[in-house]
């Protein structure tokens, strides 16, 4: 079918049918082959583990790496859209023809308004116009390692996405050609202080122009839901579901993992705020409640982090449980970034004490030792939450190494958490997903 698609579009071509129409076509076709390739309503996108920074990213293309030195993008759940470090091009066939069909984003459109809504404080002025009209889109991307942002413009590009039925990845449902979505263009020079080969940035936030809320407008997916399962290293791939599910892994393939599940209420700080924020009512220690910590905090949900950041006055009232906790454990001197830390494998057959938020909805998370812990070698093993200083703006923020081997379900269309707290008191870890290809 993708020769004979390929001749409809030459014959259009040649007859210099304009762009417009050319792209008109191309839509029409693709919404065409995805009735014809896939019956699934999931998208499913491998992540990895940066080894030096313990952030996380995605693969350029979506799908396990192809080839060594091939880009990544670093997933973001704050950022307002996703961006690349590409070019536009004004190419002269078929968007969907060629890699890198790339058209610029006017700025009286909606997609325009959208992303204008989100100005970072810190970034530099928009006010572009009397230089190029409204023939572009100007906005200001954001790396969140260097916190450095640069004028660049809205633009579309073409995502190939696996689908998958839980189990397994298949051909995406837009295959050959891809889905459009748009995001915006950058410098090479706001890739500096990257992990290494990033090259942007996958915008998984409340924003409209989100990754998952793109793929559920164009039907790609069938909810504007995504589940997020961090891998703990970095030679094993972890997993995020674009859609409703179900979610299977290899160590229980007939165990839906949303079975899993417990849910509280995702809150948003302002129409326009991009974080994800849950409430919880306390934090126990061991079932001791921590002092200090006012019911119904705001705790906000961040992959930019390594670890989790509490408030001076929240931090010390932790490490003072967490001390009384293990009363007997010998301690040594704490490795920054941390402040308490323990002679490694001390915590014999007790175990590390559990660290339980209990949410506003009465759910707990547990916090269990593998999160809790980070071994920083030399035989020591440090309680991995960071003290962020008297005037942080969140209270507590949540941070990756607490989030790995968790499954978390973000559902934007009923603004609620999904959470498993620890995979691997089940036999499973986030690595568990089969990355090995099928056909439909």
């Amino acid at each position: 079918m993708s020769i004979y698609i390929t001749f409809v579009i030459y014959l259009f071509w040649k007859q210099e049918a304009n762009m417009h129409l050319l792209n008109l076509l191309f839509f029409t076709l693709a919404l065409f082959s995805h009735n014809v390739y896939s019956s699934f309503n999931t998208s499913v996108i491998p992540i990895t583990k940066d080894e030096q920074t313990s952030l996380h990213k995605i693969t350029w293309g979506y799908k396990v790496r192809q080839w060594d030195g091939e880009p990544y993008l670093l997933l973001d759940l704050e950022a307002p859209f996703t961006w690349k470090d590409i070019k536009i091009t004004h190419s002269e066939v078929a968007c969907g023809l060629e890699e890198g069909c790339r058209f610029p984003v006017r700025c009286d459109t909606v997609l325009c308004k959208e992303a204008k809504s989100y100005i970072n404080p810190i970034c530099p002025s928009l006010n572009i116009t009397n230089k190029y009209g409204c023939n572009i889109c100007s906005v200001t991307p954001h790396n969140p390692v260097s916190n450095v942002c640069k004028v660049s413009q809205l633009t579309t590009d073409l995502a190939d996405l696996y689908s998958t039925d839980g189990r397994n990845p298949s051909r995406g449902p837009r295959w050959p050609f891809g889905t459009e979505f748009v995001l915006s263009c950058a410098p090479q020079s706001l890739t500096q202080s990257s992990p290494k080969d990033v090259r942007g940035v996958a915008g998984f936030s409340w924003s409209g122009l989100c990754f998952p809320r793109q793929l559920a407008s164009t039907g790609v997916t069938n909810a504007a839901k995504f589940a997020l399962c961090l891998p703990s290293s970095s030679s094993a791939l972890g997993v995020t579901f674009l859609g409703e599910g179900p979610f299977y892994f290899t160590s229980n393939a007939k165990l839906d993992l949303r079975s899993y599940l417990s849910y509280t209420p995702m809150v948003r700080k302002s129409s326009k705020s991009l974080g994800y924020y849950i409430k919880i009512n306390r934090i126990l220690i061991k079932g001791t409640p921590v002092n200090s910590i006012p019911k119904g905090s705001s705790v906000k949900i961040s992959s930019r982090v390594a670890y989790t950041t509490l408030r001076s006055d929240i931090y010390k009232a932790l490490v003072a449980s967490f001390t009384k906790a293990t009363t007997g454990i010998p301690q040594v001197p704490a490795v920054k970034p941390f402040g308490l830390c323990f002679k490694d494998g001390a915590f014999g057959s007790g175990g590390v004490p559990k660290i339980d938020l209990e949410t506003e909805s009465g759910k707990v998370w547990s916090i269990s030792g593998e999160n809790s812990i980070k071994r920083v070698g030399n035989g020591v093993a440090c309680l991995a939450f960071v003290d962020g200083g008297s005037k942080v703006t969140d209270p507590i923020v949540i941070g990756t190494f607490q989030m790995e081997n968790n499954f978390l379900y973000f559902d934007l269309v009923n603004q609620k958490l999904g959470f498993s707290s620890s995979l691997l008191a089940r036999g499973t870890s986030c690595s568990g997903f089969n990355f090995t290809e099928v056909g439909n």
